[in-house]
């Protein structure tokens, strides 16, 4: 399929960016990565009448250490997230997930920012955000703002963040000592998983599981009432309201969701110092 025709626009800083936003409002859709916004797009599922290019803020692209937190540009690619030093040393979860998303060419491209903004229940990131307790910065004509993970992601392909606002940071607490895994099953290496979870310590969230990115809530409970990994892991459909398709039935992903959560509350206990 071909894109309809759109206008396209370079940012060359932040400011500019939030400039372009305000002056074409609802009729602007920001690119960063493409590997989100472009087959939606192709698909003409989106029509943008003006295309923001965000891809020359290197400002936005980094992992630093702040204190007890990591902070990390809302452009890192997801190729810099796994082969970065600091998270495979802090927040270890999300080096390894950010290894696991598509091939060598979207995580070439892909970047946290656009994979979070996108809002897909059925990404990855998401999820790992979530679990981690991740606080999320916007910047906007009044400046900036945080957003807990918890509170960003509202609905199908909806988050909080304003129409004028641009996700600038992503800032996680240090934990490297906390028990973690991410599980996902895909058909192919490739595809969205049919069923993922990340575990960061006694937080589980979910992928593919209902209309936004989610927490499994009556998992994390029973883990706080003292239940085993297969006890726990036995309430993880609860609240959730899986896509009902041909290639995965709503029934399927929720016994999925019970044994890749015991799977990784598993291998999350044996990394717990």
């Amino acid at each position: 399929m071909i894109p309809a025709a759109f206008t396209y626009k370079k940012a060359g800083s932040v400011e500019e960016a939030l400039s372009l936003l305000a002056e074409h409002g609802d009729d602007a859709k920001l690119l960063a990565g493409g590997h989100s916004l472009l087959p939606l797009m192709k698909l003409r599922l989106a029509v943008p009448e003006v295309l923001i290019d965000l891809g020359g803020l290197r400002e936005l692209s980094y992992v630093r250490e702040d204190g007890d937190e990591i902070r990390i540009g809302a452009l890192t690619r997801h190729h810099d997230l796994e082969h970065s030093e600091l998270l495979a040393r802090e927040v270890p979860l999300l080096a390894h997930a950010a290894g696991t998303i598509g091939d060598p060419q979207v995580r070439h491209r892909g970047t946290i920012g656009g994979s979070l903004v996108h809002g897909d229940p059925a990404s990855d990131l998401p999820a790992v955000a979530l679990a981690l307790d991740a606080v999320l910065v916007a910047q906007g004509p009044s400046g900036r703002r945080e957003i807990p993970a918890t509170a960003f992601f509202t609905d199908f392909f909806e988050t909080a963040l304003g129409e004028d606002e641009l996700l600038v940071e992503i800032r996680v607490a240090k934990n490297p000592a906390q028990g973690w895994d991410f599980q996902k099953f895909t058909k192919r290496a490739i595809d969205w998983a049919v069923v993922g979870v990340a575990v960061a310590g006694d937080r589980v969230a979910l992928v593919n599981m209902g209309p936004a990115p989610m927490r499994a809530r009556g998992v994390e409970a029973a883990l706080a009432s003292g239940a085993s990994p297969a006890e726990a892991a036995e309430r993880a459909a609860e609240d959730t309201s899986p896509p009902d398709q041909a290639s995965a039935t709503a029934d399927y992903r929720k016994h999925l969701a019970k044994v890749l959560v015991r799977r990784a509350l598993e291998a999350a206990a044996t990394r717990r110092a």
